[in-house]
């Protein structure tokens, strides 16, 4: 059996059932070719299943979550080779943390209904990202700069298991780089919550005491994104197989696609149809067990 896979399955907190999920694969599987005995990574949370074929055919109809595994279970179908990732670039809003901060500005203003409308638009694909982040922060022309700081303050939380992806990943010899298309302000904050090692974002312009409604150009879009992930493999001379991407939105999608490793997390429709890997329910540690880190090697910063 020359063609060798994992499968990769993982349960959001407090999920029960996956056991007979794992079952399941296994029993499915072993009509098609040969399983091997299950690893589980994280007792009744993430189990590793080790999976040959004979035929090559099968493989090309396996696209990530080909098991319905029902509620509050991820699964996905990942190559053995260079598992463990040398970079990780990571989205920030709705990734590694919970909210959109251009959103959250925006209810300062009281404008968060018209403002998020063109952000949902943006995020789905279905209207180029430069563009209307230049009409959303013109929306926020003559807004105070202490709007950032209550932001920041009260809406901007870091997702579950953050942390633990940053720190173990760094322990492990990884880099880790926050790219994001919001804003400086808010990135060199994140990144320095969680660890990351840099990070990169778009500026947003003021005059010392409000926002002008401009931001610097050239605005940090996907394929700006694009270009920061492969920056930083040709900085660390690793391959792109190497490298691990994570972000919800289409302006993710470049480097998502492009990246050894790229996941969807609880991401827009269009992101998740073309990823390698999808985590629709499992926090960022997730991220963790897909590169087949256990419980054990961890690290809870």
């Amino acid at each position: 059996m020359s063609d060798s896979l994992i499968v990769s399955v993982i349960a959001a907190e407090g999920v029960t059932r996956i056991a007979d999920v794992v079952r399941k694969i296994t029993r499915d599987f072993k009509s098609s070719g040969t399983v091997g005995t299950p690893i589980w990574l994280s007792p009744d949370r993430a189990c590793d299943i080790p999976v040959s074929f004979a035929s090559p055919e099968l493989i090309e109809i396996l696209p990530h979550g080909f098991v319905h595994a029902g509620e509050g279970v991820d699964v996905n179908v990942l190559s053995p080779a260079n598992r463990r990732k040398k970079l990780l670039v990571a989205d920030m809003d709705s990734t590694i943390i919970g909210c959109e901060c251009l959103d959250e500005l925006a209810d300062m203003a009281h404008l968060k209904p018209q403002i998020a409308a063109i952000t949902e638009q943006a995020m789905n694909g279905e209207i180029a990202f430069e563009p209307a982040l230049r009409e959303r922060v013109t929306l926020l022309k003559g807004l105070a700069l202490t709007a950032l700081e209550r932001t920041y303050k009260e809406r901007v939380k870091l997702n579950p298991g953050a942390k633990a992806l940053v720190a173990t990943m760094k322990k492990h010899g990884a880099r880790t780089c926050l790219v994001s298309g919001g804003f400086t302000y808010f990135t060199e904050r994140v990144a320095k919550d969680a660890a990351f090692d840099d990070n990169q974002a778009n500026t947003l312009l003021d005059d010392g005491s409000r926002l002008t409604g401009a931001v610097k150009e050239p605005i940090l879009g996907r394929e700006a994104k694009l270009s920061a992930l492969k920056a930083e493999i040709d900085k660390l001379k690793i391959t792109p197989e190497e490298s691990l991407v994570v972000g919800d939105g289409a302006n993710d999608l470049s480097m998502i696609q492009y990246a050894g490793l790229g996941v969807a997390y609880h991401a827009k429709a269009i992101v998740a149809e073309a990823a390698g890997a999808a985590i629709k329910y499992g926090d960022l540690r997730a991220l963790l067990y897909l590169q087949g880190y256990s419980d054990s090697e961890i690290v809870e910063a």
